[in-house]
């Protein structure tokens, strides 16, 4: 079989971003900043020879993908299994609140215990691989082409993870960066890493227009 080449896009940011507030599976939409992100990355990849766009169907990943989208002339196919990992009644909540009101239950997120799932959410270790399982899915649809996935930080996170060996419970040492452009390949045998947190597209001022 033919490799895949993965184009996987971080969504621009929110006002729960900006206040370390969880989203898990909330819909919380762009702010501004995260709007102008998206159309930055549009912009970066028209060129590109896209395939497919696949995209998570929360508000902030579906917007970055149509900005992404209507620069290719796509349309964006709907993959919910591509949702950030369900954080149960963390959502909502600050990382200060959650490590005051939950101590116990923040030490063992810290630690990144991958059997660990907060009430109502998920493990990390099914969260991996309900990503991994669903990222080889659509790649393998795509044999010798190019494919857009459009998701969050804890997706991107886990597909670095995949394409590095590193391990569930490893300390992050990579950027998630917001709109971040990475580059990875997908053959039988698992994924391969090409290029991780790309931000060029995003170093013009938010009232630069120029591009658009």
């Amino acid at each position: 079989m033919e490799l895949t080449r993965l184009i996987a896009v971080r969504h621009g940011e929110t006002a729960w971003n900006v206040d370390t507030r969880i989203q898990g599976q909330l819909d919380i939409p762009l702010n501004d900043t995260g709007l102008w992100q998206a159309r930055r990355a549009a912009t970066a990849l028209a060129e590109e020879p896209v395939a497919a766009i696949y995209a998570s169907d929360l508000a902030r990943a579906w917007q970055t993908a149509t900005e992404i989208a209507q620069a290719l002339r796509l349309d964006v196919l709907p993959e919910p299994r591509l949702r950030e990992r369900a954080f149960g009644h963390f959502e909502g909540r600050t990382f200060a609140e959650i490590e005051a009101e939950s101590p116990a239950e923040a030490r063992r997120w810290r630690q990144r215990d991958p059997d660990y799932a907060p009430a109502g959410g998920e493990s990390l270790s099914a969260f991996r691989d309900r990503i991994t399982t669903v990222a080889a899915e659509l790649a393998a649809r795509h044999p010798g082409e190019l494919v857009a996935l459009v998701a969050h930080g804890g997706v991107m996170d886990v597909l670095y993870r995949a394409a590095t060996g590193q391990a569930l419970q490893a300390p992050r040492t990579w950027n998630l960066g917001n709109a971040a452009i990475n580059r990875l390949l997908w053959t039988p045998q698992g994924f391969t890493l090409i290029g991780w947190a790309d931000t060029g597209h995003l170093d013009g001022s938010q009232g630069d227009e120029s591009a658009f």
